[in-house]
């Protein structure tokens, strides 16, 4: 047993994971994106070029570029128009913006000659030596007049929306903008000569309303301790663990079944209906060659151990338990059934000697019995700090749910988060090899994410709230981390990528970290700031 699951551990709060390795299988998922509301809009960086590469010796047309109507990528720097541009913005639910652009002719003819520049000097008409100028109609007729248009809309498109965006700069989603108008529409309307005309959708930053507006300062938490377990205890039963993986186990004869044995169990389940007849199988409770060490049953069924303590090698018992309402299967609460288990092999163990002879055995490094126990000690101390740290740091994020209210959140906001949960618990499940592939790739479709969102929307919208709020006071507090710090952090995922040959986005994996970086600042200050009180369950 990990150290870690004895203080039922829950690393880092939902807006501060580790960057996960996301496994190529899960190619019908987004890679895991921190999305928080304070996010600036890219900018274009370089003049749109309408074909990329190299122009072909079979002296064809170049084809064009390939836009979509329903969504544009932007470069980084804004460009100068030869004209303003005019926009009309209308509000929109879940915190969209409708922006309404009216592009004046010299910025299409400004856009549409930068298509025909590219269109001759890379292709090869023939007739015409290289660097010689094309007629425009000469040019026109052999790259085709469709193809010339598409990439001048997208040029448009290109070096326009940054301009039409500006007054949502700073509020705007990363790669949240989406073009409404279909692309078939604005090639039958388009003309170097017109004014030309599309819509556009952006996502921006929800509004924030706090109960009040220092409800975040002072606050008082009260932190609940699972008083079970102890690094003192933790750390005897780790010692425990390995003192007995050291020791063979030996095959029971002459007697029953005893605390400290381990089994082989055959176990069957049905449920009993009200007049004490036989009802239908449990599925979910039955188990062929099930192991058990029964020092270690604590995550058994209530009653389950203390009806097959002395059950001998071949001999099958049989006896009714209730589920407890308390079940974390929920279709098996307060279920009442009847068990019939098996004894296949019986064994115990022929424990060693627990000296400084076995001390190497079970910690590496250690000469005698009392390193071990001092290191073992050490261990589970840090481990129930960090535990302890885990449950102050969720008790606040809880608090702060309470105390902020996100008006309207965006449609993408959500889906993005849900799509990180989602893909976290799939990686989760894979890792303990949980799920084989058909399982997988079932669990990776569409269809599935949707179950999931649905599902898990007011645990998906409680993690955006507490996103936004951490943002929020990041911002009112004046936080700040340091540049080694992020240098750091992003050196450190980007070696974890390259360690498991897994592909990654360098830019990506910085915004993740400066989010965590900022997470953890805000939990700092709000530790310092809060009276936080401690109670045993």
């Amino acid at each position: 047993m990990e150290l870690q699951s004895l203080f039922k551990l829950h690393y880092q709060p939902s807006f501060l994971p580790r960057l996960s390795l996301v496994s190529t299988s899960l190619t019908p998922l987004s890679k895991p994106t921190f999305f928080t509301p304070k996010k600036k809009f890219p900018h274009l960086h370089k003049p749109f070029s309408p074909h990329q590469s190299s122009p072909s010796p079979s002296c064809r047309p170049p084809k064009p570029l390939s836009v979509s109507a329903a969504s544009v990528s932007l470069q980084t720097d804004e460009d100068r128009l030869p004209a303003d541009i005019e926009v009309i913005e209308t509000k929109e639910p879940h915190s969209r913006v409708r922006l309404s652009v009216i592009v004046p002719p010299l910025v299409s003819q400004y856009c549409y000659r930068l298509v025909l520049d590219e269109y001759a000097k890379e292709s090869k008409v023939p007739g015409f030596r290289p660097g010689k100028k094309i007629p425009e109609s000469i040019l026109i007729n052999y790259i085709g007049k469709e193809y010339v248009q598409r990439s001048a809309i997208a040029t448009v498109l290109k070096q326009t929306i940054p301009h039409a965006m500006s007054s949502v700069k700073g509020r705007a989603f990363e790669d949240s903008v989406r073009i409404l108008t279909k692309f078939s529409e604005m090639l039958e309307a388009f003309s170097p000569q017109d004014f030309f005309r599309y819509d556009a959708v952006v996502d921006v930053a929800p509004e924030v309303k706090w109960v009040s507006e220092d409800a975040y300062k002072n606050l008082k938490i009260v932190v609940e301790i699972d008083n079970e377990i102890t690094a003192q205890k933790a750390s005897e039963a780790e010692l425990r663990r390995r003192h007995k993986a050291l020791s063979p186990l030996r095959i029971v004869t002459d007697r029953g079944l005893r605390i400290g044995d381990v089994v082989v169990l055959d176990i069957f389940a049905t449920t009993i209906s009200k007049d004490d007849s036989s009802g239908e199988k449990i599925p979910s409770a039955e188990s062929k060659g099930f192991h058990l060490d029964t020092e270690e049953g604590d995550y058994l069924l209530p009653g389950f151990l203390d009806s097959i303590i002395g059950i001998q090698r071949g001999e099958t018992k049989s006896f009714p338990l209730q589920f407890p309402e308390s079940w974390k299967q929920e279709n098996l609460q307060g279920v009442h059934a009847q068990f019939t288990v098996e004894c296949k092999e019986l064994f115990y163990r022929d424990l060693l000697e627990l000296d400084d002879s076995v001390a190497d055995k079970l910690l590496p490094g250690c000469s005698t019995l009392s390193q071990v126990k001092e290191s073992i000690l050490q261990r589970c101390q840090e481990v129930e700090q960090t535990a302890r740290d885990q449950a102050t740091d969720n008790a606040i994020l809880d608090q702060l749910s309470k105390l902020i209210e996100v008006v309207d959140i965006p449609q993408s906001l959500f889906e993005e988060q849900g799509r990180q949960l989602y893909g976290a618990k799939l990686l989760e499940l894979q890792a303990s090899r949980k799920l084989d592939e058909q399982q997988l790739t079932s669990l990776s479709s569409e269809k599935a994410l949707n179950e999931y969102l649905e599902t898990e929307r007011d645990n998906i919208t409680n993690i955006i709230k507490q996103m936004v709020a951490v943002g929020e006071i990041f911002k009112r507090e004046n936080l700040q981390y340091s540049t080694e710090e992020l240098v750091k952090e992003v050196e450190n995922s980007v070696a974890e990528f390259k360690q498991h040959n897994q592909e990654y986005d360098e830019e990506r994996i910085k915004l993740q970290v400066q989010d965590i970086l900022e997470g953890a600042k805000v939990l700092e200050w709000l530790r310092e700031h809060a009276d936080i009180q401690f109670v045993t369950r």
